[in-house]
């Protein structure tokens, strides 16, 4: 009985000696919980080219839904008939810019002058409507386009008279292929940057951008991003290419 018993207790230590040993630790709420989280990582959704009927409104409620804030490049010659739509954009808490008045690559880019009353012409049409003057502006097309190089001379121009200037980080491509399906302009809006300027539209043929907004808010929520919007306080985004 006793050899058993020797047996027993031999056999529960060298089974104990084989099961691995875990270290268990409490973790302090107030600690990192990844080293991701020590990094500061900021999303900016800019729309291009509204207010564009149910497209827009469409961005919005789910702006809403998802209670995240973007900011809106208006084209001015589109608010007529729009208004509510960018008092709404103002009330929810929308960063609101230019993106002239016209939108007409004819009048933007055949000299400094007809660029800087585009904008001027834009930002009177919003603020009848908002009673907010606006001084951030997007280029249309981008400050370096098919059409136009920015210079040094119009950027002075703008600063000159309190514009400020923002392209972006990141092309979700829906403006130059506004047919793409919803997954193509989602693969093309994500990305791991730790500082994002998303370009995206909200014009009426701009359909499955809204149907993409979802999915791209939940990628960005779930890699810890903070959402922001640009204001006359954000750094500027432009480049003078040297000729």
């Amino acid at each position: 009985m006793k050899s058993r018993k020797f047996l027993k207790i031999l056999l529960l230590l060298l089974i104990c000696t084989l099961i691995p040993t875990y270290n268990v630790f409490a973790l302090n709420e107030n600690e990192d919980k990844s080293s991701e989280s020590t990094k500061n990582k900021v999303v900016y959704i800019t729309f291009d080219d509204g207010p564009g009927g149910k497209v827009t409104t469409d961005v919005l409620d789910t702006l809403k839904k998802e209670n995240v804030h973007a900011t809106f490049f208006v084209i001015g010659s589109q608010i007529e008939g729009q208004e509510d739509i960018l008092l709404r954009m103002k009330n929810e808490g929308h960063s609101i810019g230019l993106h002239s008045y016209s939108h007409d690559r004819g009048k933007l880019y055949c000299n400094n002058d007809n660029f800087l009353n585009e904008m001027i012409k834009g930002q009177e049409a919003i603020y009848k409507v908002t009673g907010e003057k606006y001084n951030i502006l997007r280029f249309p097309f981008g400050c370096n386009n098919m059409s136009y190089k920015l210079t040094e001379e119009l950027v002075n121009i703008l600063h000159k008279n309190n514009f400020k200037i923002y392209d972006w980080t990141l092309d979700s491509g829906d403006g130059a292929n506004y047919k793409s399906a919803p997954e193509t302009i989602i693969k093309k809006a994500c990305k791991s940057d730790d500082n994002v300027v998303i370009l995206m539209h909200c014009n009426f043929i701009n359909k499955t951008s809204a149907k993409a907004l979802p999915s791209i808010i939940k990628y960005y929520k779930d890699n810890g991003y903070e959402f922001k919007t640009i204001d006359e306080s954000t750094p500027e985004i432009y480049k003078v290419i040297k000729k």
